[in-house]
């Protein structure tokens, strides 16, 4: 597996994310924001976590129209994968590649803890290391995940089963209680939570592990 991880100026998890598919077994390679194309090969594109461009105008629409995106969109056009974590989720919907909007939270306050997700599928490359109703343990650390979509969208992905994730208790009023969700192919993924926090025991979790060791063998094997 290559994966490519991009870096904006304000990204603060792209490290963790780099790491996370390392112990997968990935070639890993850093994209800073103003390139203007992907490495040559690439199978996944991670948007990680943080607060490109500081979060103006809305989180992610920044990141959105920079350089590497075009070439993001591209790649995932092509049926490459992606996959957006916490503001990455929010740069995914601010490019039309998933749908929806991230909100400001139902509490107004930024919030960080460890929560269980419901996993509401397997039938995906990245969910597949897990049985669709287990509940898992993965961080949360945002200001803007109430996750929104109109009723026409919601009964789509519900009945498409294209949600990935649901809160157990949901900490920020997301409609459905969806914490992640997964384009028409399945092979764009966005989740506000982090599984790459949750991907090593010496930082108290390894429930996320699933998540990228699943990813990688259906990239081998493809």
């Amino acid at each position: 597996m290559r994966a490519a991880v991009v870096v904006f100026p304000g990204s603060n998890c792209d490290r963790d994310l780099a790491v996370a598919f390392k112990a997968a077994g990935a070639d890993v390679e850093m994209v800073w924001h103003k390139d203007s194309d992907l490495p040559q090969g690439i199978d996944i594109v991670g948007i990680p976590g943080g607060f490109s461009y500081g979060d103006y105008l809305r989180c992610g629409a920044i990141a959105a129209q920079s350089p590497i995106v075009k070439s993001v969109k591209a790649h995932a056009e092509r049926g490459g994968y992606v996959m957006g974590i916490c503001n990455g989720f929010q740069v995914l919907t601010e490019t039309g590649l998933l749908p929806g909007a991230l909100l400001r939270n139902a509490g107004l306050k930024y919030i960080c803890k460890t929560v269980g997700l419901k996993v509401e599928t397997s039938a995906s490359d990245y969910t597949a290391g897990y049985n669709a109703g287990d509940v898992i343990d993965i961080p949360i650390a945002h200001h803007d995940g109430n996750y929104f979509a109109d009723d026409e969208t919601l009964k789509r992905l519900q009945g498409e089963d294209r949600v990935a994730f649901t809160y157990t208790d949901n900490p920020n009023g997301a409609q459905a209680d969806i914490a992640g969700i997964l384009s028409e192919n399945r092979r764009v993924l966005g989740m506000m939570p982090h599984p790459e926090r949750a991907a090593d025991a010496g930082h108290g979790g390894t429930d996320g592990a699933a998540l990228f060791r699943a990813l990688s063998g259906a990239l081998q094997t493809a």
